[in-house]
């Protein structure tokens, strides 16, 4: 378990130093987790990236966003548990319906649209 929280803090920390677009690090989450840490930090990444409008337009609200998922990553980089108010925030998040979906680049935009909910 540890090392999935590893390999998730890098993934958060490339996405903060843009290495990497969030729809490549959400993609090589690790699958089938029971994690519950790991999945409440999905969905944190999931919605930093469909605020991205709000980000451009707002420096103070982007310097926070980034804050809380740089504090994500540290927790996971030490192996520890994020707290019970932000995993029970996402909870909500995890019962999703999984729809065998097209592979691929269009596929992915589907599901990650339907996750959205739009």
């Amino acid at each position: 378990m540890s090392e999935d929280r590893h390999f998730v803090a890098s993934l958060m920390r490339h996405v903060l130093m843009y290495r990497i677009p969030v729809r490549e690090a959400v993609v090589n989450f690790p699958k089938n987790t029971g994690d519950k840490s790991i999945q409440a930090a999905y969905h944190a990444l999931v919605h930093f990236e469909a605020d991205e409008e709000l980000r451009l337009r707002d420096p103070l609200y982007k310097e926070e966003q980034d804050d809380y998922i740089e504090f994500l990553a540290n927790l996971l980089e030490k192996g520890q548990d994020l707290p019970d108010n932000i995993i029970k925030g996402y909870e909500e998040y995890y019962e999703v319906v999984n729809v065998p979906q097209e592979q691929g680049a269009g596929g992915f935009w589907k599901r990650f649209m339907r996750f959205l909910n739009i």
